[in-house]
């Protein structure tokens, strides 16, 4: 039987079928739309001493992104814990706490840590030097928040902490850990497990944590771990998941998980984030080397030969995920070339070098993008078929995390700390 607390999120469900959020909300990866894109007039300088409203110490280790709802700011982190509870000495490194951490945007106190799960030894560890063990970002949907560990497990919590669900029954063991975050459609939450040897697209009921639907890759990729988080866009009234992995991209009947369409490439360990603009989705391959498609989604089945409208093969992000607007494609390589495509041709609009190396993605607000490097400089430009710099902005922290917005400010979160950008 369902207890009160998921009868009551299951009510709240059936009312607002997408994600909840107010005007000051930033409920999930990349935004209320997870396009990166937001109409808010934002700070273009900043440095470690300007510009910057509060500085909050992190406890752990983490790179999701932060998220916003009614005034508070919630990210994941994983915090080491001893191993042996007689000792607060001796810290096993493969024990974490699988944490929520609760801020309060206004003064950037930590109002509280909830532990989530552990993440012991009798689960595997190792991970890639640019990842944490606690990377997908959070989804705020009303008065519950879900929080992705990929392959350790995911849970459903009330805005206070308290644990309404967890589910993890599907662990793998990865390669390089956890990468991509889940999408809400509906009451479906919806993750690519793309690490083992079956990869998959899963989809859990919000309101229990139970699995309602698996859909097997269709390929027999040599290297079947991939880190990314799928899109949800419409296409005549219908809804689709477009789900990049190892050699394939799905789009995915968010109800069933039915392969509405795929299209076949060579790649792996794919990260960025679809997008989609003027009905056509975006999408790169991956490793080794990575190419840029441009796919009409109206199709039916296996659509490679007849539904790629182009495809691009220079300076095309590993990483970071690009931005889709008014007919332009804006993306940064992981190498810091800058580059404008039109989107209905493919034909480049033009290429810069930013420099440094980048893994978060681009944030669009207004006329203005912002590409934050890994060095924590965020370069931001000026849209349109001109590349124009308006400012670069230091604050000397490692980051791999992506920008999200609070009211009329920016936060960024580095290795050590959460800022809180404003003017």
């Amino acid at each position: 039987m369902l207890n009160c607390r998921i009868l009551a999120v299951t009510i709240c469900s059936l009312i607002s079928p997408g994600i909840l959020s107010a005007d000051d909300s930033w409920p999930q990866f990349r935004g209320p739309r997870g396009d990166g894109i937001t109409d808010k007039s934002l700070p273009t300088r900043w440095s470690a001493e300007k510009n910057i409203g509060w500085r909050t110490r992190l406890p752990g280790e983490g790179w999701s992104s932060p998220v916003v709802s009614g005034g508070r700011i919630y990210l994941t982190a994983a915090i080491a814990k001893p191993f042996n509870a007689n000792s607060v000495d001796d810290v096993e490194p493969e024990a974490y706490s699988l944490s929520m951490i609760v801020i309060d945007a206004k003064s950037g106190v930590i109002i509280k840590k909830v532990e989530v799960m552990e993440q012991s030894t009798e689960r595997p560890a190792k991970i890639h030097s640019k990842n944490s063990h606690a990377s997908p970002t959070p989804i705020v949907d009303g008065n519950r928040i879900f929080v992705h560990f990929g392959y350790q497990g995911t849970a459903c919590l009330t805005l206070d902490g308290d644990v309404i669900w967890t589910n993890r029954d599907l662990h793998f063991r990865p390669t390089h850990g956890n990468g991509g975050s889940p999408v809400l459609v509906g009451n479906h939450l919806i993750f690519t497990c793309d690490g083992d040897k079956q990869p998959k697209v899963v989809a859990l009921d919000a309101s229990t944590g139970q699995i309602v639907w698996e859909t097997p890759r269709p390929v027999e990729a040599a290297k079947t771990f991939s880190f990314c988080t799928p899109a949800v866009i419409d296409v005549g009234g219908n809804t689709q998941v477009i789900a990049p992995g190892s050699d394939c991209v799905l789009a995915l009947d968010p109800a069933t998980g039915e392969i509405v369409w795929d299209v076949r490439y060579t790649g792996y360990s794919v990260v960025p984030k679809p997008v989609y603009d003027r009905g056509r989705v975006y999408i790169s391959t991956g490793f080794d080397s990575s190419k840029m498609l441009a796919i009409r989604p109206s199709g039916r089945g296996v659509v490679t030969d007849t539904h790629v409208q182009w495809r691009l093969s220079k300076n095309v992000p590993k990483t970071p995920s690009m931005i889709a607007h008014d007919g332009l494609i804006y993306s940064i390589s992981d190498n810091g070339i800058a580059q404008c495509v039109d989107g209905e041709s493919g034909e480049v609009v033009y290429q810069e070098r930013v420099g440094g190396n980048f893994s978060a993605s681009p944030l669009m607000a207004g006329d203005h993008i912002y590409y934050t490097s890994e060095r924590g400089v965020t370069t931001v430009i000026r849209s349109g078929r001109k590349f124009k710099e308006v400012s670069e902005n230091e604050i000397g922290e490692r980051t791999l995390a992506s920008l999200a917005v609070v009211e009329d400010d920016i936060l960024l979160r580095t290795s050590d700390a959460l800022y809180r950008i404003g003017r």
